[in-house]
């Protein structure tokens, strides 16, 4: 980690007259946010090239001070780069000055090593030195793994912010168990970018043998050769035990690295996950409080999945047709059109999705199936509106219940981000307003952004469907 101060005669000229005059100059300190940047390099030549990919961190000001300044330095400047090859560090500290102006001075050094720990190291010579004698980091560290699937992306790799690579990426996936030095050298490489990139994410326990990382790897063929591995994402799971004599899977994190995203690979990991949950017959499969993209994603392979499991299509007919059977505003009790309890059962055992991540699929296979959809929306809207009121008030609209997810963005591309790591997959409460006006205001709000949500999702679902029987789609 480099550090140096800018010298400037101004500077001290200015800082001279303060003192003669005899001022107090309060530090209003800076964030964090604001003077860091952060790399990611594949080779020495990107180190200063100004189209190197920049990392934008979930919230580098946590990492600072109670309120995520940093303070006693003027004209801060913190460049940091990362290797995408073995995933070391190096940090740049530059700035004009450095003085205690009644908040101390920051140790930026000790800072920058509790995100990045034993990654970073402390000069740009041995940064660099890194990309020859650690270009088999990747290699090395998955020997042991087990390949799990390969598969061809034909998709534009963005190495740099302007240059890409279009050439076929052979990817693989490789599953490597914990309580093992490799699996435990690799993701404590890993887990810098992790912190920075997954909101309220923390590190495992990887010396516990119950969890599995899966690592999605490109394979390429070097100039000499040789075969290498770039990491272009993993995830972290939990093997559970499961009453009486079962297991379940609980993703807890995962991360695709940014250059990466977009193209695919994050929906390609999840699709792995799920074969070998139902390859090794666990009880099912669960995420640990999704944030809200990656639950987009996860809906979007989990409706497609169900489009396709023939055991509940004449289930989904039942529902659509009822909902198409005069409007159910002038009837005198609107029904909830949940699946029946054997449907949930069957989605279960066969395609491991539990049952509360049925539900959310649910409504999105009813909204497709009510084609021409403008027709019956008024109807669907009612259903979605007995679903938030009966998972907010409870069934009695009195107790308390789950929190719906928010709109997403705009993006009409199926795409793959992030999610953070918590105890379970259960939602927070939703804090209701006591007056029955605002609280009727506030559920309408709920609704309509579910009903967004929804259409969002089928959407994208039938845009992938329709590609996945070969039909062109623009």
């Amino acid at each position: 980690m480099g550090q140096k101060q800018r010298g400037s005669s101004d500077v001290d000229n200015e800082v001279k007259k303060r003192r003669r005059v005899g001022f107090s100059v309060i530090d209003d300190g800076v964030e964090a946010k604001d003077c860091i940047t952060i790399y990611l390099v594949s080779s020495k030549e990107e180190f200063d090239a100004p189209e190197s990919f920049v990392i934008h961190p979930v919230d580098l000001n946590n990492y600072f001070n109670d309120d995520g300044k940093i303070y006693g330095y003027e004209g801060l400047k913190i460049t940091i780069w990362v290797s995408s090859i073995s995933f070391y560090s190096y940090a740049d500290i530059a700035f004009l000055s450095s003085s205690d102006r009644g908040k101390g001075i920051t140790d930026l050094k000790s800072a920058l090593q509790t995100i990045f720990a034993e990654t970073l190291v402390d000069s740009k010579d041995e940064f660099l030195q890194k990309f020859m004698v650690d270009n088999d980091f990747v290699r090395t560290n998955i020997s042991e793994g087990e390949v799990l699937k390969h598969k061809a992306f034909k998709e534009k790799i963005c190495v740099s912010n302007q240059h890409t690579d279009s050439s076929a990426s052979n990817v693989e996936v490789v599953r490597l168990v914990g309580g093992n030095m490799a699996t435990g050298q690799l993701y404590s490489h890993l887990i810098p970018l992790t912190l920075l990139l997954v909101d309220g994410s923390s590190p495992i326990d990887v010396t516990d043998s119950q969890w599995e990382m899966y690592v999605v790897c490109q394979k390429t063929t070097d100039q000499q050769g040789e075969i290498q591995y770039r990491v272009i994402g993993f995830s972290a799971v939990y093997r559970f035990y499961h009453y009486p004599d079962d297991s379940r899977l609980r993703l807890s994190q995962i991360l695709v690295l940014p250059p990466y995203q977009h193209k695919g690979y994050g929906r390609f990991l999840l699709e792995v996950l799920y074969d070998v949950a139902i390859a090794e017959n666990v009880f099912d499969f669960t995420v640990e409080e999704p944030l809200d993209h990656f639950q987009i994603v996860r809906t979007c392979v989990d409706t497609l999945r169900l489009l396709r499991f023939d055991p509940i299509q004449n289930v989904v007919t039942k529902a659509v047709s009822l909902l198409k059977q005069g409007k159910l505003s002038k009837k005198t009790h609107c029904p909830r059109l949940l699946p029946p309890l054997s449907a949930v059962e069957d989605v279960r055992k066969s395609l491991k999705i539990n049952k509360q991540q049925f539900l959310q699929c649910w409504e999105v296979l009813i909204y497709i199936g009510l084609n021409p959809v403008d027709k019956y929306t008024e109807n669907f809207v009612s259903i979605i509106s007995n679903h938030v009121k009966y998972d907010i008030l409870g069934k009695d609209f009195g107790t308390s219940g789950k929190q719906l997810f928010d709109v997403p963005s705009d993006d009409q591309e199926i795409s793959f981000v992030m999610f953070r790591s918590e105890a379970n997959e259960a939602s927070n409460t939703v804090q209701m307003d006591d007056n029955l006006a605002n609280q009727e205001e506030q559920l309408q709000k709920l609704v309509q952004e579910k009903v967004n949500q929804i259409k969002l999702i089928a959407e994208k679902v039938t845009v992938l469907h329709l590609r996945n029987k070969g039909v062109a789609v623009d």
